[in-house]
């Protein structure tokens, strides 16, 4: 799957399960663009973000401002880890348009990190760290091995040393199986009214025009566990069906659409028609039925147009602002200032990791 595709479409399909994915990235040659931005989602909603023109970090939750401020060395951690990064991914990102042989023009790095609990099995689905520049894979951490995969022969040298370097593998694993998960439970428990919660969105019915199919567009639901599909007379259409993807609003919904090609369903049993919305955790469908008088056309209704043209703007934006300015923060580089193992999350093993020199951040030279 390509590397930015998988910021796109990673989604739980139980209810039970929750995530901790932590974006990160740098670019060169894209103005009026933060050289580094860094986010921290929990169960898909923004909580954390930071970048290289404030180089603070600023809560998006109620509730992670209010562990902040609980924790206040938990802060701390993520500040000086912010700012670390900003001179370290850039360092990286110049030393991989050497490598690659292109010094002009735009470069993104990414890297994206993260781990998934079930907390009905108490399952932990470790996690995953990955790096991708300019749009393809570039090398990642196999858990199971403890080595370095690299797809790409630029990244060959990386992984040789990396692989050969214990301490940044054992930094990896420990993050992976025992911080991350940590946190995520703990992060979970202490926003569990906003973390379990349901949002049901917006149902409407789009056409473009009288001849194009048919659109059933929800968005502003919460979590993004949801399934749609159109039936008739209760059971289920498959032919002339397209089925979209869950989205990212930016504000921690989600949105998704399902289209139906009216051209496969006679005139007289369009009317029998209904696009049927699922929220995972919610006993009630939202049922819309398929009549001409609730489908927004731009053909009938041109103001309409603005609607639809926002919408899907918006989508695209959102979908550049994560792909060029998502990012995560955690990183690996010696602490001046180390926080308490009795209020920082992760404990003993944090403060472990930040006792010892950074060994996860390449140097220049690699």
């Amino acid at each position: 799957m390509n590397f930015l595709l998988v910021l796109l479409v990673c989604h739980v399909s139980s209810a039970a399960k929750h995530t901790l994915k932590y974006f990160y990235t740098a670019t060169t040659g894209v103005p009026n663009v933060p050289g580094f931005t860094g986010i921290l989602e929990v169960n898909g909603k923004l909580a954390v973000y930071c970048d290289s023109n404030t180089r603070t970090i600023e809560a998006k939750q109620d509730w992670m401002q209010d562990y902040f401020n609980r924790y206040p060395e938990h802060l701390d951690f993520y500040t000086g880890q912010c700012v670390a990064e900003i001179d370290y991914f850039k360092a990286t990102i110049d030393t991989l348009t050497q490598r690659f042989n292109r010094t002009g023009g735009v470069h993104v790095l990414q890297r994206l990190n993260g781990c998934e609990w079930d907390d009905e099995t108490n399952e932990v689905k470790y996690g995953y760290n990955q790096y991708g520049y300019n749009g393809e894979d570039f090398i990642s951490f196999h858990l199971d091995t403890l080595t370095w995969v690299a797809p790409q022969p630029q990244a060959f040298t990386t992984k040789l040393k990396w692989d050969a370097d214990r301490p940044r593998i054992k930094y990896n694993k420990d993050y992976l199986t025992k911080i991350f998960p940590d946190w995520l439970k703990k992060y979970v428990k202490h926003g569990k009214s906003s973390l379990t919660g349901t949002e049901l969105p917006s149902v409407s019915l789009l056409q473009k025009t009288p001849s194009s199919p048919v659109t059933c567009h929800a968005t502003g639901f919460y979590p993004d566990r949801a399934m749609m599909f159109w039936r008739k007379d209760e059971e289920e259409l498959h032919e002339g069906v397209d089925h979209g993807e869950i989205l990212p609003n930016g504000d921690g919904t989600f949105q998704m659409s399902i289209d139906l090609n009216l051209s496969t369903i006679s005139p007289e049993d369009q009317r029998r028609c209904e696009c049927v919305f699922h929220l995972s955790g919610v006993e009630n469908d939202i049922v819309t039925r398929l009549d001409d008088t609730e489908i927004m056309s731009n053909s009938v209704k041109p103001g309409l147009v603005i609607i639809g043209s926002v919408a899907a703007v918006s989508a695209l934006l959102l979908i550049a602002v994560i792909v060029i300015a998502a990012i995560g923060i955690y990183h690996y580089r010696k602490r001046t200032a180390k926080p308490s193992e009795s209020e920082t999350p992760g404990g003993s093993e944090l403060s472990v990791m930040l006792n010892s020199e950074n060994p996860e951040q390449p140097r220049d030279e690699e």
